[in-house]
């Protein structure tokens, strides 16, 4: 009796609970580009290691000040996309989170951190030989929030021929007219070692800058190229990045370039992105369904 009562106890758990997929911390890549070894988080399916199988890939970028562990220990992504997958409501993925530092995702003016080429000439490839990934565009998705919102767009945007679906939440778009009017201690920590130092006023939009601003790529690139991608965008109506967020969202349909645009209750915080990260999830999975 004592045996099925454990036994049924164990199946109530199971049926509970569901598979939890398997997430190694602060893994490391050595790179050439950034001369130094990279961190990364990993979130493998539950089944990874009792299947042959390959899966979809989403790399998901965390912001500023964070690191690659802030998807899982702040974030939840792990339990949120568990319970996605075991309820069936989205495909199995193996989820890559990089460790960005404070690079905005792209290679700084200077050349001394190249994090975009990084990204897609090393850390790409290495993620996708050393797991079982689904190495085609197809079954490839990227996000992120905040300055990985930022990057999430400047890896779709200028290689969309890479990604199928991009998410970026919160992201760190601003207009050149935010950019003008910033204070000098905020463009000393968040934008300086991207763009230069000390740089005041006009002398901030440089050639550097407006190759990287995720307006300025939208307003001069192929719309078909863009087009390439499936974009769903989120942000916050008290975030204070919502201008440039709306602003985009505008340039967007100027261009008819096809996109979701989400404006929900709420801030700057991992609340919003909690509640966020299943619909990005699910979003993400119907693009790798196949028709």
């Amino acid at each position: 009796m004592k045996r099925i009562s454990y036994v049924l106890f164990l199946l109530v758990t199971f049926t509970t609970f569901g598979q939890q997929g398997i997430v190694k911390e602060s893994l490391t890549i050595k790179s050439a580009l950034m001369g130094k070894e990279i961190k990364y988080n990993i979130y493998l399916p539950a089944d990874y290691n009792s299947s042959n199988r390959s899966y979809p890939i989403l790399y998901l970028l965390h912001g500023f000040g964070d690191d690659e562990t802030g998807w899982v220990q702040f974030g939840e992504a792990n339990v949120i996309t568990d319970k996605l997958s075991n309820s069936g409501e989205i495909a199995p993925m193996i989820i890559a989170m990089p460790d960005g530092g404070v690079s905005g995702y792209v290679n700084s003016y200077d050349g001394k951190v190249p994090y975009e080429d990084f990204f897609i000439k090393e850390f790409i490839p290495y993620i996708e030989k050393t797991y079982r990934v689904r190495a085609q565009k197809r079954y490839r998705a990227i996000a992120g929030l905040s300055m990985g919102g930022y990057g999430t767009l400047i890896m779709s945007t200028k290689h969309p021929e890479l990604f199928a679906a991009s998410a970026p939440l919160s992201a760190g778009v601003r207009t050149d007219e935010e950019v003008l009017a910033m204070p000098d201690a905020q463009w000393a920590t968040s934008y300086a070692q991207r763009y230069g130092k000390d740089l005041v006023g006009n002398a901030r939009l440089t050639d550097h800058y407006n190759k990287n601003s995720i307006l300025k790529i939208i307003e001069t690139a192929n719309p078909e190229d863009i087009k390439k991608v499936r974009y769903y965008i989120d942000c916050g109506d008290d975030d204070f990045l919502i201008k440039g967020n709306m602003a985009l969202h505008a340039l967007m349909i100027d261009k008819k370039i096809p996109h979701e645009f989400r404006v929900r209750q709420g801030g700057h915080t991992w609340t919003y992105w909690r509640t966020a990260l299943p619909e990005v999830l699910k979003f993400v999975s119907e693009s790798f369904h196949q028709k």
